[in-house]
Order: C-alpha cells, then structure tokens, then sequence
C-alpha cells in the first residue's frame, strides 16, 4: 500500500551556483544522517549549499561545508553549522561514484536539499568544472534564448 502512493517532495534549498559552474552529469540521492536540531533547522528551511562538496572516505561518502543554521530552540544540544555529515547510499552507489571521481577527474556536488516523505535527502551530481569561456558562452545562449521568448512569445 505505502508504494503505490508517490512521495511528497518539499525542497529545502537549491545550489544555483553549481548550475552555473559545473557540466552537471549523473545524478544520485542519497540520505542525510542529521542531529535532531539540524532536521529542526531545515524544517525551518535554513539551509546553504553554496560551497558544499561530496567526497568519498573509506568507502563512505560524506558531504563537506554544507551550512545548517543553528536552531535557536536547541540551547547547549546544537550542533555545529559547517560540520561533515555522513550521506547514505548504496555500496554499488559509492563504488560507481569514486570510479568516476577518480578516473575522469569530476567532483561530487550537492544540487538541491529536499524532504522526501518525512526524511532529509541530498541530490548529488557528478560535475565538471566549466572554464571562463565555457561560462561567458553559456550566459551568452540564456540571454539569446530569453530575447527570443519576449520577442516573439515562445
């Protein structure tokens, strides 16, 4: 009975940035292992991805400078902003993810936080960075294909 209904979905925060500086490729979800007062926090929906990272240690994989606010409800029990949290994945998910890392030179990084049916999850994307002139180009079609839709209506 509990698989025929779809999860809701609630986004918590999304990276922007990464849309802007990476080549995104394959995507993963993975779980998130949280304090109860940083599950509080992203109820509230204070939450950054901006230079948050994924790596891949000992066979597991972990998510690095991703800023959680402190809950101000919490007192003495809060937890570190900045801290590395473990992410819950597949052992065939972490093995695909550090041959990919480490062979082709790519990095693992957070694209959007979101709750998927009372739990946190965390999308990850293999990404490539994008030089200068990849950036310029790619700003250049966005600016012709919105000129394009306010002209003519498309």
């Amino acid at each position: 009975m509990d698989q025929l209904m779809p999860k809701a979905e609630k986004t918590i925060c999304q990276n922007r940035k990464a849309r802007h500086d990476y080549v995104l490729g394959e995507r993963f979800e993975a779980g998130l292992v949280l304090l109860g007062s940083e599950v509080k926090s992203l109820r509230a929906g204070k939450a950054n991805l901006v230079d948050a990272y994924a790596r891949i240690k000992n066979n597991e994989a972990f998510l690095y400078s991703c800023h959680i606010s402190e809950y101000e409800q919490a007192g003495i029990f809060n937890h570190e902003p900045r801290r590395t949290r473990k992410l819950l994945l597949n052992k065939r998910e972490i093995k695909r993810m550090r041959a990919k890392t480490v062979e082709t030179g790519r990095t693992l990084i957070p694209i959007r936080l979101y709750f998927s049916g009372g739990r946190a999850k965390v999308e990850i994307a293999l990404a490539t960075g994008k030089r200068k002139y990849e950036k310029r180009a790619s700003e250049r079609e966005k600016e012709v294909k919105r000129e394009v839709r306010d002209r003519y209506g498309f």
